[in-house]
């Protein structure tokens, strides 16, 4: 460890860290950190294949009863069209781009519902990246869970805490 002129030993710079609520785009590099929580919600997360930058968004539709507003985030073809002006943004290329998926988890399972919201969410996803041709590396996805999601750009993968509806984290 080098030592500064006053002889004590240098702190590591502080990592910086980026909460994305729902509807929330971001862009991160190498050594910053996205968090987020998922219920019914999903985040799709892009990284380069040498994880110099990664991108999250938090997407909480994925159709609406009327037209949204484009520029919407929460919704989910807003939410990728910002990803990847993010990415763009910064000289990457979303379509040679690895993704990981979180999220879309039932809220309500003593509900009889043939296909829950967060159902819904995740086939929209996978679709949605299918047709860009973005391979999915890994997903925590469905069931009655929660998410809470960390992920530092340069790991390979996100760290995820899996959470039981029944152990409500808010």
């Amino acid at each position: 460890m080098s030592r500064p002129a006053d002889g004590l030993p240098s702190q590591p710079p502080e990592t910086r860290v980026r909460f994305l609520h729902p509807g929330d785009v971001a862009l991160a590099q190498r050594g910053e950190r996205l968090d987020t929580l998922l219920g019914s919600c999903v985040a799709v997360l892009l990284s380069d294949p040498h994880r110099t930058v990664g991108a999250m968004c938090h997407i909480v539709h994925t159709s609406a009863r009327r037209p949204p507003d484009p520029r919407d985030t929460r919704y989910g073809t807003a939410a990728m069209r910002a990803l990847f002006a993010e990415l763009r943004a910064v000289g990457f290329a979303p379509e040679h781009c690895q993704a990981w998926l979180c999220g879309g988890g039932n809220m309500f399972p003593d509900q009889l519902n043939p296909y829950p919201v967060g159902d819904n969410n995740l086939d929209w996803v996978n679709d949605y990246l299918a047709d860009v041709g973005i391979e999915v590396l890994a997903e925590s996805v469905g069931g009655p869970y929660y998410r809470r999601v960390s992920w530092t750009i340069g790991q390979d993968a996100p760290d995820i805490e899996v959470i039981p509806v029944a152990d409500n984290p808010l």
